[in-house]
């Protein structure tokens, strides 16, 4: 019993998500209905992209992308690499990949440059610039991807009202990190590569993991609707060329997704409930979407909150901020929160206080801009 306590306690998304599962369950008993209604499309993505990154890591496919970053010898300027990495491979791969790719190499070149006191700050940094960076193309997100899908625009017409608030949060972005080292801006980071070269004989592991994540970005680009399929040939390679590598793959935080979509299927599908956010909602999206993305994350609350919808732009805006504000606004942040505990396992407060304090600056700044724009017709 001490056991599954103390691992609750550090597993603190886990054990968030299924306290939120269970209520709502109870709530809105389960039906075939909400077996439907959970997104495992994203869930299938997620699994695809945790297991190709576990086998990256393994065998070590990063390495060229470590020795570019640690050619930055300035701690300010590899900052701004690396965050501006995740802005702008957001906008393509989606901000949980790009998080889940960018974020491992921070972590190794801080620690490795004896700078481990600045990696909290460049994570969340580099949390904000997965959220503002993804907000711009429709499918940097699961909520822009859904709400795109949903509304039926034109990419030009998209990408022009999602532009100002990306150019802003890139000024501000750079503002922050100069801000971070504004005591010492040419402040020295010589990070050592330890990394061993790579092997011959692993050559086909990670031409095969290659392969895999091209596989996966062709899903995410295409909306495919044979994602499964693909799901399929990434666990069969796998067990082809390197079985054990399922073990490692993170599957707490696949749980922790499937509890968040558990709990906003059941409550979109629960008549009170429902009935009270089509009289609610209208006129207040940009609200709504932050306030309820803070109790299930701005995915479930984008697909919960589309139907009662009369200003998309108030929506969509809305849920684009929403991560800036709690770790559970954003399912991004969850997975940047999960990848930093499994490697610092007793400062899961120390992540959640930095987060905190420096999204919370960025919010406060970015919001207004945000709710006036909601004003400008997103529609035709």
């Amino acid at each position: 019993m001490k056991r599954i306590i103390s691992f609750f306690k550090k597993e603190l998304m886990l054990s968030v998500s299924l306290l939120a599962a269970i209520a709502a369950l109870i709530i809105t008993p389960p039906t075939p209905a909400l077996l439907e209604a959970i997104d495992w499309r994203t869930l299938g993505t997620l699994l695809m992209m945790l297991i190709v990154l576990e086998g990256f890591k393994q065998e070590n496919v990063l390495l060229p992308l470590v020795r570019l970053a640690a050619g930055w010898k300035h701690i300010a300027t590899q900052s701004l690499f690396l965050i501006f990495g995740v802005f702008f491979s957001s906008m393509f791969v989606t901000n949980d990949v790009s998080l889940i790719i960018f974020v491992p190499v921070t972590i190794l070149l801080f620690r490795s440059g004896d700078k481990e006191r600045c990696i909290l700050p460049v994570l969340t940094m580099e949390n904000i610039a997965a959220i503002r960076g993804s907000l711009l193309t429709p499918f940097g997100s699961p909520q822009n991807l859904f709400l795109y899908g949903q509304a039926k625009i034109g990419v030009g017409r998209f990408l022009l009202h999602m532009l100002p608030l990306s150019v802003l949060s890139a000024v501000l972005l750079v503002l922050f990190v100069l801000f971070l080292y504004r005591k010492n801006p040419k402040e020295e980071i010589n990070a050592r590569i330890d990394s061993a070269p790579w092997q011959r004989e692993g050559r086909v592991r990670r031409i095969a993991y290659l392969a895999l994540f091209l596989l996966v970005l062709g899903v995410i680009v295409s909306r495919t609707g044979f994602w499964y399929i693909a799901v399929g040939i990434v666990l069969i390679t796998v067990l082809i060329v390197d079985r054990k590598l399922l073990l490692k793959v993170d599957y707490v935080l696949l749980i922790t997704f499937l509890c968040f979509f558990i709990f906003s299927s059941s409550i979109t599908n629960n008549e009170t409930i429902a009935s009270f956010l089509k009289t609610a909602v209208a006129g207040n999206e940009y609200w709504w979407a932050i306030g309820l993305s803070q109790i299930i994350s701005n995915v479930p609350a984008s697909i919960v909150l589309y139907p009662f919808t009369e200003n998309f732009a108030g929506l969509i805006y809305g849920a684009d901020t929403a991560g800036l504000c709690s770790l559970i606004g954003s399912l991004a942040s969850v997975i940047n929160y999960r990848i930093y505990v499994r490697e610092y396992p007793q400062g899961g407060r120390a992540f959640i206080k930095t987060f905190t304090l420096i999204s919370w600056a960025f919010f406060l700044i970015v919001v207004v801009p945000g709710y006036l724009l909601s004003f400008w017709p997103f529609l035709p």
